[in-house]
C-alpha cells in the first residue's frame, strides 16, 4: 500500500513581510506566537520538496520531471530506507539556482519540517524531533536563526540581507518550537520575505539549469 500524500501547506507572510503579493495569504495577528517559544530559520530559495519512504514530489504532487530534481531524487534513494512510513519530510530543493546564487550550500537538500500523517490527528513534529530526525536520517537542516520566547523585535532582527550560504537572504520562517496539529500550520508557521524577491519575468524552471555551490566546492 503506497503512503499518502499531500500538499505541502503555504506559508502566509507575517504582517510586515514586505515581499507579499497580492495573492499571498498573510497573517492578521501574531496572537498565536506571544507567548510561546519559537524557532526562526532562515528562509532558503529552492524548491519546496516533500520526501517519503516511497517516495517524493516538488510543492505540488503531481509535479513533473525537471532536470534540477534528478540529484534529489538519487539524494532521496540513499536515505529512504531511514525516513518513516506515514511521515513527510519536508525541506528545499537547492540544486538549482532561482534568483539567489547560493555559493556555500552544506547540501543541496535541506531539511525544514516533518509532518507525522499516517494518523487520526495528523501533526507537525516539534522542532527538537525534527533536529532527531535531522540527525538519525543523516541529512541537513535549515540555519537556526533564533529560538527563545517570541520577541518581535529579535524576530525582526534575524533578516541582515546576507544568508549563511554565501548569498543574498531571501528571508526568515518562524515557527512554534512546539509541535501543533497540521491543520493549525497556518496560524503556527509564518515567513518574511524581502521586497523583490522575484527579480526576473521568466520562472527558475523555464531557463537553463544553473547549479548552486557547496560548500565544498568553494574550498
Amino acid at each position: 500500500m503506497s503512503e499518502l500524500r499531500v500538499k505541502f501547506p503555504r506559508i502566509p507572510h507575517l504582517p510586515w513581510s514586505p515581499g507579499r503579493t497580492s495573492d499571498d495569504l498573510a497573517l492578521e495577528a501574531i496572537d498565536r506566537f506571544v507567548g510561546r517559544e519559537v524557532v526562526v530559520t532562515e528562509k532558503v530559495d529552492g524548491e519546496c520538496s516533500a520526501l517519503y519512504r516511497d517516495g517524493l514530489h516538488a510543492r505540488s504532487i503531481d509535479s513533473k520531471a525537471h532536470p534540477s530534481r534528478s540529484w534529489l531524487k538519487a539524494f532521496h534513494a540513499q536515505i529512504k530506507h531511514n525516513l518513516h512510513y506515514g511521515f513527510q519530510y519536508c525541506g528545499e530543493n537547492l540544486y538549482a539556482k532561482h534568483s539567489i546564487e547560493y555559493k556555500a550550500l552544506s547540501s543541496y537538500f535541506l531539511l525544514f519540517g516533518v509532518h507525522q500523517l499516517e494518523m487520526h490527528a495528523p501533526g507537525v513534529l516539534s522542532w527538537d524531533s525534527t533536529l532527531s530526525e535531522v540527525q538519525r536520517i543523516g541529512v541537513d537542516v535549515v540555519p537556526t536563526l533564533y529560538r527563545g520566547p517570541w520577541n518581535e523585535r529579535a524576530v525582526m532582527a534575524c533578516y541582515t540581507g546576507q544568508s549563511r550560504f554565501g548569498g543574498d537572504q531571501e528571508g526568515y520562517v518562524v515557527r512554534l518550537a512546539d509541535e501543533f496539529p497540521l491543520p493549525e500550520f497556518a496560524t503556527s508557521v509564518a515567513k518574511f520575505v524581502r521586497a523583490d524577491h522575484v527579480q526576473t519575468d521568466d520562472h527558475w524552471s523555464l531557463k537553463k539549469v544553473v547549479p548552486n555551490r557547496l560548500a565544498k566546492e568553494a574550498l
